[in-house]
């Protein structure tokens, strides 16, 4: 039996034991969260956890998201923050009533130290599975940067972790009830990565979109205009993301989705159209970019 045919395997047979739906989890509110975090954005600045809809919780800090999905056959988190951060995001874990050690899956939405720095300490801690697509896999290994990467030379290496498995667009994950699915979006960097899931409260069922970041930025020496091949991917990106199941938005730098404010009751936490106006802002800046490296010809 190939390794392949042995893990689905494996959890063929743990969705045939009977799992205990999670308890009711008491989390703090988004408005605790917003206070906590007004005039702070740092990349590990501590934050509090606080429920986001359903299913779906806020572990990350004030200026990097961390979500955590509590599943019935498991735990899974997206995203780990920087390594600064790892401590403070399995606290929040605990704060919740929730033990990081019954996390099965650790995700991520791109390979750069903002985001997957905190992986390696969140591994060991809890001996979670990482599963990443596999232009991710060679970064979030090595903790260097693909040389393809616009930033790379720009953003410091970070610890590697081990990738249990890599996923492909489209692939769903073997979770009962929440239809966690990878969205290959290339382009901030080439692993790029968005996720959706199912989650429900009260009998109110929304689809929750993790899209990743689509912003053009780069070292101050590369020029997206002598990369047509990676401009092309960002724009096919920009395309994919408005068709994206988006029942409610949420990105790896919670400010670019106003996050904290949905989440005080600020603003609308649902935009139907929420999707399509964050690619449409990153197509735009994409074109002031290229624009602004003509004219410096």
């Amino acid at each position: 039996m190939s390794a392949r045919l042995a893990w689905f395997a494996a959890l063929a047979l743990a969705g045939c034991t009977p799992q205990v739906a999670p308890a009711p989890i008491t989390a703090p509110t988004g408005k605790a969260l917003s206070t906590a975090c007004d005039g702070r954005d740092g990349w590990s600045d501590p934050a509090p956890p606080a429920k986001i809809f359903g299913n779906t919780y806020y572990v990350g800090t004030c200026g990097i998201s961390a979500l955590l999905i509590a599943a019935p056959d498991g735990l899974v988190l997206i995203d780990g923050a920087t390594a600064e951060a790892a401590p403070g995001i399995l606290a929040n874990i605990r704060a919740l009533g929730l033990d990081p050690k019954n996390i099965r899956y650790l995700l991520a939405s791109h390979e750069h130290l903002d985001h997957v720095g905190g992986l390696k300490a969140l591994q060991d801690a809890t001996g979670a599975a990482v599963l990443a697509r596999r232009e991710a896999v060679a970064t979030l290994t090595s903790g260097e940067p693909e040389a393809i990467d616009p930033q790379r030379g720009a953003i410091p290496p970070f610890a590697g972790v081990k990738v249990a498995r890599e996923l492909k667009d489209g692939e769903v994950l073997p979770i009962r009830d929440i239809s966690l699915t990878l969205h290959a979006t290339p382009g901030h960097t080439p692993g790029s990565t968005s996720w959706t899931w199912r989650s429900c409260e009260a009998g109110d069922c929304r689809t929750i979109a993790y899209v990743d970041s689509l912003s053009a930025v780069s070292a101050d020496d590369y020029r997206f205009s002598d990369h047509p091949d990676y401009v092309a991917m960002l724009r096919a990106t920009f395309a994919k993301v408005p068709t994206l199941p988006c029942g409610l938005l949420i990105t790896p730098h919670p400010g670019a989705s106003n996050l904290f404010a949905r989440l005080a009751g600020e603003a609308p936490l649902v935009d139907a159209n929420a999707c399509k106006t964050y690619a449409e802002g990153a197509a735009k800046r994409l074109d002031e970019r290229l624009a602004k490296e003509a004219a410096a010809r």
